[in-house]
């Protein structure tokens, strides 16, 4: 299974370097010398990066492949969403804190038990992460905090929320 770590932005200066928006809390660790991301082209087609640099801009960072030495090139790479298998994650170390792809499939129960849906994804915002719980009525943004969502159970494929009233409800 892969994990997002980032999306090309759009290409930078004329050597081929691109603006990346991260998606990762690790940055320093996919987009290190010598790392290999999958690329997904806006094509569907899918190639191996390989990182030659890597830099902090302007609230972006600034990455250089070895396969990327122009900005031609870099300007049909916009858009591509980068990879890294999951398998190349390690872990955590916080029993607190989890990858996206983990809680991504885990059904969503209450308190008593009672199943709402499952996990779609996990956004990430500004304000924090929001759960997006799939639900037979459409889908439900739950803001993924502890008071919300008291208990994370990974092995047991299933988080517990104790949402506030109405946050459950249909629109």
């Amino acid at each position: 299974m892969d994990v997002v770590v980032g999306r090309v932005a759009k290409a930078h200066g004329i050597r081929g370097e691109l603006a990346v928006d991260v998606r990762t809390d690790s940055p320093e660790q996919r987009f290190a010398v010598g790392s290999a991301l999958v690329g997904k082209l806006r094509d569907g087609t899918r190639r191996t990066l390989t990182v030659a640099a890597a830099r902090n801009h302007s609230g972006r960072l600034l990455v250089r492949f070895e396969e990327v030495l122009t900005r031609d090139v870099a300007e049909l790479l916009r858009g591509t969403l980068l990879f890294v298998s999951t398998d190349d994650l390690p872990p955590t170390g916080d029993p607190d804190e989890f990858y996206d792809h983990e809680l991504e499939g885990l059904r969503a129960e209450l308190l008593d038990g009672t199943v709402v849906g499952t996990v779609g994804e996990v956004v990430h915002g500004p304000a924090g992460e929001l759960l997006v719980i799939k639900r037979e009525s459409g889908e439900a943004l739950v803001p993924f905090v502890r008071q919300i969502v008291p208990t994370v159970d990974v092995p047991g494929g299933r988080v517990v929320l104790d949402p506030p009233e109405g946050l459950l409800d249909a629109d």
